[in-house]
């Protein structure tokens, strides 16, 4: 599944991907999902600088899902947001596939993060006056493109949201929202996509099926997932955990499970 999905991302020469156009190129790093080098970012100067993230290397793999987990003040929403291409790195690189963000203009890193990057966040983001439908094609719709009606389909198919398309976000559950917004973030096929606490705002139960479509979304579509979360019940359903404490890497945890996880928070002293 994981070489299906390779086979279909392609790139043009600004380097992002048009409807049609080449192979991306074979390169270091391009069989990760998203990737960072050495990764600094710092808020401030002089004396009131504060440095959130400290050399982070590293890799999200392609076709896989990983956790971001640690303390509060740790640094996991600033390395997500540094990785999706939402702000800029202070020094150190990012990449998503091959490319290098720090080589993109402005506008070509606008392209990108809308073409292949997808985000789902806690507050769902959904236009209320939009329908399921609309909602799920909106990035297309920005793009002046249509969807790869194929594609969509199975997404809608996979997330169970046929019988939803008409409706209005004010007409469904908390976790059927939730699922639009994950199917919004599949419909381009981004290379990778980022959850920000995607279970946060949702009930025990609504919170498992919202997991469990990120964990099919992997294992059914071969997309790549990298989750920032604080629940260890949320990791357990990851591929691997990377753990961060006063913006470093101190563990990447394979195969992880609720308790692990939890015995590992324990021992970076969480209090969030």
């Amino acid at each position: 599944m994981g070489n299906a999905a390779e086979a279909r991302r392609t790139v043009d020469d600004d380097g992002t991907r048009p409807a049609t156009g080449r192979p991306v190129p074979a390169s270091e790093g391009a069989s990760a999902g998203a990737r960072t080098v050495r990764l600094s970012k710092v808020y401030g100067s002089g004396d009131m600088a504060v440095r959130v993230l400290d050399e982070v290397s590293v890799e999200f793999p392609a076709g896989r899902f990983t956790a971001i987990m640690g303390p509060s003040g740790a640094g996991k929403s600033t390395l997500m947001h540094c990785v999706a291409g939402l702000e800029a790195a202070t020094s150190g690189k990012v990449y998503v596939g091959g490319q290098e963000l720090g080589e993109l203009s402005d506008r070509r890193l606008t392209r990108l993060r809308r073409e292949r990057i997808g985000f789902v966040f806690q507050a769902f983001n959904l236009l209320p006056t939009l329908t399921a439908r609309d909602n799920i094609t909106l990035p297309m719709t920005l793009a002046g493109a249509a969807p790869d009606q194929e594609w969509f389909a199975t997404v809608v198919r996979v997330l169970r949201l046929g019988e939803r398309l008409t409706h209005r976000p004010s007409e469904l559950s908390g976790g059927q929202q939730q699922r639009v917004a994950l199917a919004r973030a599949l419909v381009t096929r981004p290379q990778i996509v980022f959850a920000d606490e995607p279970t946060g705002n949702l009930d025990s139960r609504t919170g498992a099926e919202v997991l469990d479509l990120l964990r099919g979304a992997v294992d059914d579509l071969g997309q790549t997932v990298a989750m920032v979360t604080h629940d260890p019940v949320a990791a357990g359903r990851a591929d691997a955990v990377v753990f961060l404490a006063d913006g470093r890497i101190v563990d990447v945890m394979e195969g992880p499970t609720p308790d692990r996880v939890l015995d590992r928070m324990r021992g970076l002293g969480d209090r969030s």
